[in-house]
């Protein structure tokens, strides 16, 4: 009693309702399962640390960028270079 569209290979089946296995096979099918589960964890897992490195890494060049840029605008050595000459012309 397939419904309409369904193969017969896609039927789930649950291991605890189904009479025809042994102890032994709904244990190997929960292991199964569980290393299943665990291999889609690593996937996202992977996936999110892909983006998290890429956003650090980011923000961390951001910073650095940034740094060389302020620190290229600022003449306060010009500044002072200034006042040391007009201190020395005084003198």
């Amino acid at each position: 009693p397939r419904e309409p569209g369904e193969a017969a290979f896609a039927r789930r089946i649950d291991p605890a309702r189904e009479p025809g296995l042994s102890p032994e096979q709904r244990r190997l099918m929960a292991q199964v399962e569980y290393a299943q589960r665990q291999r889609a964890l690593q996937r996202r897992l992977r996936s999110r640390n892909v983006l998290l490195a890429l956003g650090i890494g980011a923000v961390t060049f951001g910073i650095y960028g940034y740094t060389f840029y302020s620190v290229s605008q600022e003449r306060f050595l010009d500044e002072l270079e200034q006042e040391a000459e007009a201190a020395r012309a005084r003198a």
